[in-house]
């Protein structure tokens, strides 16, 4: 059975069903990184693998991002998270997320 999870993508709200929850998710993270990670290069252009700090983001940069994450997703990152690898790729970003939401759930 899909069970829908409402998100908040920028500003509208869509569905994510369960099979679709990683790209759902990845595409919101994306946005976020956009309005907030201040990077040298478009975000559309990165890959899921694509390092974050080689594109710009800077230190000031990823609090800002990790900032906008916790209020987006409605999660905090514990301090074992709080370090350069944690956000140095869409795809960390996502593994960090959907740990949080499912340690949140537990």
């Amino acid at each position: 059975m899909l069970l829908a999870q409402t998100v908040r993508a920028g500003r509208q709200s869509r569905p994510c069903w369960s099979s679709e929850e990683s790209m759902c998710r990845t595409d919101q993270i994306r946005s976020i990184l956009d309005a907030h990670g201040r990077l040298a290069v478009d975000v559309a252009t990165l890959t899921s693998t694509s390092n974050l700090y080689d594109a710009g983001l800077a230190s000031h940069a990823s609090v800002s991002l990790m900032l906008a994450l916790e209020d987006h997703f409605g999660v905090e990152f514990p301090e074992r998270m709080l370090r350069r690898r944690s956000f140095e790729s869409l795809a960390a970003i996502g593994e960090a997320i959907t740990e949080l939401l499912r340690e949140q759930a537990a």
